[in-house]
């Protein structure tokens, strides 16, 4: 099944909005981490992504027509590029406040244990993007604002759609030329919502 809708925007940007968007509209299932989460092959899968030799995108993909989120969203170029049909979504919100999320939710050292292979594909599919400086404000968010405008510069205008899930179901319906929904644009995933998911055990 090829991916027809691909993620750039990085976590804690509305991805887990954007996902339950997506399967709402009839693109899913959608990829997101908590995928990964629900398949401890997969921590391999992205670490050796990372460093070359992967399973394939067939491997990962299969039976999801859309992604969004990390770890993916560190691959959008190398997506793009491989579903040349695939229309590309870059979610964003303001930098300062992408920045505290993240030093509260994602970048935080999680209390439950996780196993190696789940640190391992960590480092290499996030922290490298960051240097390993996940708690230098000023690095991180020059690395989160150059991501943003490297996806504009190489994914063409009318491929792309920038967006930010406040904007509500009329942009993207728009661009993914489907029906606007009667009901409200799912809001997800919240600061407190990330952190009780994320205090029970990784993996088995």
């Amino acid at each position: 099944m090829p991916l027809k809708v691909i993620g750039a925007g990085l976590g804690r940007t509305g991805t887990m909005s954007l996902k339950l968007a997506l399967e709402q509209l009839g693109f899913g299932p959608t990829y997101h981490m908590m995928e990964v989460f629900q398949n401890p092959a997969a921590f391999g899968w992205w670490a050796e992504t990372a460093d070359g030799v992967g399973p394939g995108w067939e491997t990962i993909f299969k039976g999801y027509p859309s992604t969004v989120d990390w770890p993916s969203a560190t691959f959008y170029r190398q997506l793009a590029d491989d579903y040349p049909e695939a229309k590309v979504i870059l979610t964003e919100r303001p930098a300062d406040a992408w920045f505290a999320s993240t030093q509260a939710t994602i970048f935080q050292e999680r209390e439950a244990p996780t196993p190696p292979v789940f640190r391992d594909m960590l480092s290499k599919v996030v922290h490298r993007m960051f240097d390993g400086r996940m708690h230098d404000r000023d690095h991180v968010i020059s690395v989160f604002e150059r991501h943003n405008a490297e996806v504009r510069r190489v994914i063409a205008p009318d491929r792309l759609l920038v967006y930010e899930v406040a904007e509500g179901w009329a942009p993207l319906c728009d661009f993914l030329n489907v029906p606007v929904p009667e009901t409200a644009m799912p809001h997800v995933n919240s600061t407190d919502d990330f952190r009780a998911r994320v205090s029970a055990p990784v993996g088995p």
